[in-house]
């Protein structure tokens, strides 16, 4: 048995409405989000190297309040990405890793913070148009 979904009452059978197409428009923006950039803590550390020449780990750590475990796998998965590059050096005896932004992460970044423009964008445009 086939249920029938309920038209909206702004809808003329066929032909979808306002609503109904800037909400598509909605769904083709979130869908064309970068899962990689936009989970919360990876969103976090790329956006604090994009305003730093380089952090070192424990700057990261400290900064973001991250683990060590979790700023280790997050920074791995950016780093696989070739969103970010990873330097490995020792001071004296100490290890020292530092995590720069490369290009193509600053692209990335740039193309997620777009598409989070234009998202916001569409929804202030369907808020203003079902206000009309």
């Amino acid at each position: 048995m086939a249920v029938n979904k309920p038209q909206r009452s702004d809808e003329v059978a066929g032909h979808p409405s306002a609503n109904s197409v800037s909400d598509s428009r909605h769904a083709a923006l979130a869908e064309s989000l970068e899962n990689l950039i936009h989970e919360r803590t990876r969103l976090s550390l790329i956006s604090a190297l994009a305003a730093h020449t380089s952090l070192s780990f424990t700057e990261l750590k400290e900064l973001l309040q991250m683990s060590d475990g979790n700023l280790s796998v997050q920074a791995r998965k950016l780093e696989e990405a070739g969103y970010i590059s990873c330097h490995k050096s020792f001071v004296g005896r100490t290890p020292r890793t530092q995590f720069a932004l490369t290009d193509s992460g600053r692209a990335a970044l740039q193309r997620y913070v777009t598409h989070m423009e234009a998202l916001i964008n569409n929804i202030k445009t369907v808020k203003t148009a079902s206000k009309g």
